[in-house]
């Protein structure tokens, strides 16, 4: 068995500030998102649509107000709503950790149809330019969870090659997934290099006719997400709050049913005349 290497969370500690590891993380994914968008206004559909790097920037902090006060408001509405109805003053708190996915992307999609309404621009144009730069920073993101040794897997063989002991699980001795580099690389790695090869085919921005159509990158993100995510759940320890849900499966399985189902009802209706 591996022993998870136990980093200290704090990358820089100059005293009056202490500079977080999962802090940089998010920086990363952010940069990451600027530097790919920046490319992907270069191609064809987008220089047709006229798009320029101010607009991007402007995307940019959009989605950071999104991601933030979404991540939050999703962790406390699906994961510890009672808790936090008792506790207010702590829904404000994110020092003290807690983001959920499927939040922040509701906050996400709220901010980008409100960059798309004050920007003059179709929804579906916004989210399938967002879509294939968002799985490196979900990647980021799960580098900073494995860092900080939180969000463990569920209990391995002890002969799994990669099967790693967390002490912050509370066991020196029982080894479990690393499920947070296997959602690295499904969740990010992966559906990066699909979305972004994808969103450079022909067939994701026009029909057959050659007549343009938006939505497609969308669905696909949505489809993609929702299936490497659920994969993973069988690998993650469920939260210790909720354990498991109706069906054997996690909270995080059941909030990707409807994000699959979305993402097959955009796909499909992309393709219509409508």
């Amino acid at each position: 068995m591996l022993l998870h290497p136990q980093f200290d969370p704090v990358a820089l500690n100059l005293g009056f500030i202490q500079i977080h590891w999962y802090g940089l993380t998010y920086l990363a994914a952010f940069g990451l998102f600027y530097w790919l968008a920046t490319r992907r206004i270069q191609q064809a559909p987008y220089v047709a649509r006229g798009w320029t790097a101010r607009e991007v920037e402007d995307l940019l902090f959009f989605g950071v107000v999104g991601v933030i006060l979404g991540g939050r408001l999703g962790y406390v509405l699906f994961y510890k709503p009672i808790y936090y109805l008792q506790n207010p003053a702590e829904i404000l708190a994110v020092w003290q950790g807690g983001m959920a996915f499927h939040g922040g992307l509701l906050g996400v999609i709220v901010a980008m149809a409100a960059f798309a309404w004050s920007r003059k621009k179709g929804f579906f144009e916004v989210t399938d330019l967002v879509a294939p730069c968002v799985p490196t920073g979900l990647a980021c993101g799960r580098i900073g969870n494995f860092i900080n040794g939180e969000l463990w897997g569920r209990a391995a063989d002890a002969s799994l090659p990669w099967a790693m002991v967390f002490p912050q699980s509370g066991s020196d001795t029982l080894a479990r997934h690393p499920s947070q580099l296997y959602q690295l690389l499904m969740e990010g790695l992966l559906l990066f290099m699909i979305l972004w090869c994808y969103g450079k085919t022909r067939s994701a921005h026009h029909r057959a006719d050659g007549s343009v159509i938006w939505g497609r990158v969308s669905g696909l993100f949505l489809i993609g997400y929702g299936v490497f995510r659920f994969i993973a759940e069988y690998f993650r320890e469920p939260d210790s709050f909720l354990g498991l849900l109706a069906l054997n499966l996690s909270m995080g399985q059941w909030l990707c049913v409807p994000m699959v189902l979305a993402g097959m009802v955009i796909w499909a209706l992309a393709g219509k005349r409508s």
